[in-house]
């Protein structure tokens, strides 16, 4: 299972559009938050299922829920925005989060600064932001998962 990982981008999503364009089709896009407008947008561009949660960006927006939890091949993830988590001060939250819901993933975005990391067996991982950076480098970032035997998973740039 390819899956594509996105959030904040903030009303620009051309350039996600094109990368994901470019690459191996995925079977699954999650959008996590602000904008998840994009989410819709790109679902449509692509033809992909998408699957997103709302961001503090999102307010207004009763649709979506703010956080989700899915199986996926056998392998529990955790779908969150973060800004309730006070990601911008780590991950502790999400990490004590992650212990309660027993899963072996958590996604989120709202720093706009990538992150794939694993502690304790848990997979964290921000994608970062495709038009926003908050990075030294300032490069626009999506999320790449391949579940298989094992979940890999991979930052990429997309220009």
């Amino acid at each position: 299972m390819k899956i594509v990982v996105v959030s904040d981008t903030h009303g620009n999503n051309k350039e996600v559009i094109e990368k994901i364009s470019e690459m191996e089709r995925p079977d699954l896009l999650f959008h996590l938050g602000d904008y998840i407008e994009d989410g819709i947008k790109i679902c449509t561009a692509l033809g992909i299922d998408t699957i997103m949660v709302k961001g503090n960006g999102d307010r207004g927006n009763r649709i979506y829920n703010e956080d989700e939890l899915i199986e996926i091949s056998g392998r529990k993830i955790f779908l969150t925005h973060g800004h309730r988590y006070d990601v911008r001060y780590g991950i502790t939250n999400l990490y004590y989060k992650a212990l309660e819901l027993n899963v072996d993933m958590v996604l989120f975005g709202h720093t706009h600064v990538p992150i794939n990391i694993e502690e304790n067996g848990i997979i964290f991982m921000n994608p970062g932001s495709p038009s926003i950076p908050r990075t030294q480098s300032k490069a626009k970032t999506i999320g790449l998962i391949d579940i298989n035997d094992k979940i890999y998973t991979k930052i990429i740039e997309i220009k």
